[in-house]
Formats: structure tokens, sequence, C-alpha cells
């Protein structure tokens, strides 16, 4: 059975990611980039044995992919920023599949800042994509390989079809929580995932301390400089990307346009005041 790690791109997921491999999948609760294995993103070629050519054929295996999973009997986190939804009538995921998720959003403010660094766009393209509805990503590296499609769709579809779902167990967490009430917020999701478990056991503090510790971001940052991250994508000029880019300083007051931030208010105005962002 699956629980769902899902997010709009740059909204925390690789943190979250990064805390719940240190903590479930560490022995000390010290954080290293190759955890990360523990919980893939999906979809992606790791769960597909051959080249997928068409976005239909990826859709049809999605649901499949997950029977595999179920059928081990054995809980695994996935990430994943597609929409909960379908193609063509092909669910995405589905109850019986699904243990659990864990939704994860960030003010879409300071994920457009984010997502200009990402992917190298501008002030423009950047709103372009997080309004979008018919957005997608694909690893650009295999141009005809659809394993890695996800639809994405814009920030308020991405966000709503999640916590809109009829998933039984969700949990949202704010990425602005976690940064600023990190034990508390990280403290809420182990007890979160033990009880999709039945697991009885008592939150070991030390071990969440530590892995908030080796997780903050100039940790981060110090360990990417020194030993690249596998998740950072490529430039124009063919040199990879920082990921750990700004962290706190990643404040759209400083980096945005007065009329993007309007603009960005009032297409996502319902969801931002519901979630405290407005």
């Amino acid at each position: 059975m699956i629980i769902w790690i899902s997010s709009y791109p740059k909204s925390g997921n690789t943190w979250l990611r990064s805390l719940l491999t240190s903590y479930y999948f560490s022995e000390d609760g010290k954080f290293d980039f190759g955890l990360l294995k523990n919980i893939k993103q999906f979809p992606s070629k790791d769960f597909f044995s051959k080249r997928v050519e068409s976005i239909d054929e990826a859709a049809k295996n999605w649901l499949i992919i997950q029977k595999k999973i179920k059928d081990l009997k054995k809980a695994r986190f996935l990430k994943t920023h597609n929409v909960f939804g379908s193609y063509k009538g092909n669910n995405f995921t589905s109850q019986e599949f699904t243990l659990g998720a864990i939704i994860v959003v960030r003010d879409p403010r300071n994920v457009i800042t984010s997502l200009m660094n990402h992917y190298s766009s501008n002030e423009d393209e950047a709103l372009e994509m997080i309004k979008s509805v018919y957005r997608n990503l694909k690893d650009k590296k295999d141009i005809d390989n659809y394993a890695s499609y996800s639809f994405i769709s814009s920030w308020a579809n991405n966000y709503n079809s999640w916590k809109n779902s009829n998933i039984k167990n969700k949990l949202v967490i704010k990425y602005e929580e976690l940064e600023n009430n990190p034990v508390d917020t990280f403290k809420n999701v182990i007890i979160f995932i033990n009880n999709l478990l039945n697991n009885k056991a008592q939150v070991d503090v030390k071990k969440l301390n530590k892995s908030i510790q080796s997780t903050k971001f100039d940790k981060m940052k110090k360990m990417e400089e020194k030993k690249g991250f596998d998740e950072a994508i490529y430039s124009s000029d063919g040199s990879k990307k920082p990921f750990f880019n700004l962290g706190r300083k990643n404040n759209y007051k400083n980096l945005l346009s007065k009329e993007t931030t309007k603009e960005i208010e009032d297409a996502f105005n319902k969801e931002m005041v519901e979630l405290g962002y407005l």
C-alpha cells in the first residue's frame, strides 16, 4: 500500500522526503542524499521495464504498477507531483492501493520564484506555468520516453485535486509551518504515518530532532556543493543548477514584481485565503 507525498513542484516535497527518510530509514536520524532512494518519484523510469512510447501507454500502467506494490504487502512511500485524477479514463491512483496521503503546499508567490530558478525561466514564463491547467512535466533527457510523464495542472488544481480526493486518510502540511515550527509539524507527520501503519511506538524525539538538524537548508546546500545532487537539473549551458538555492531568502516580496504578485493573488485567491496566505 502506498503513502503518497504529493505536492506541486518546488513546494517542499524534497525537504519532507529528506526528513522522512532520515527518520524512518536511518539508524540515528542523520540525513544523507542516498536515503532519498527509499522514496522514489511516481511515475518514473524506475517503475517501467521498457521505454514508454506514449502518455496513453503510461496512464494504462499506473494502476497495474500500483497493484504490484500492494501485492508486496508492505507500506511504501511514493513522491508525486501528479494531480489526483485520470487521463482518458485511466485513474492516477485509487483508494484500493492507497494507505494515505501527505499533501505539501506552499505559498504560490514563493513557489513561482523557486520555479524561475529551477527551470531557468523568467517571471512571465513561470507565471504562465503556475497558472496553466494543462501543464505537464516529463524528463527532457528521454525525449520519446513517457515513463516520467506527470500531469501537474495549475498550483490551485494540483492542491485541490488531492485535498478533495476520496482518499480516506489525508494530512495537509504547509511548507511555512515546517519552516517556522519544524518540531511540532514533523511530529504530527510522524504520528499520522504511525497511525496509518498501526505502529504503536512513541515518537523518537531524539531521532526527530536529529532528522531536523541534519536536513537544515544550509547543511543540504553544502552537501550538494560537496557531493552533487541527482535531482538537480541542467541549465541551458549544460551545467547543473543548484537545487538548494535561496532557502529563507526566497521571499517573493524582494524577488517578485507587484504586478505578478497581484496576478497570483487574484488567480488563487480562494485557496490562498483558505490556507491563510491572504
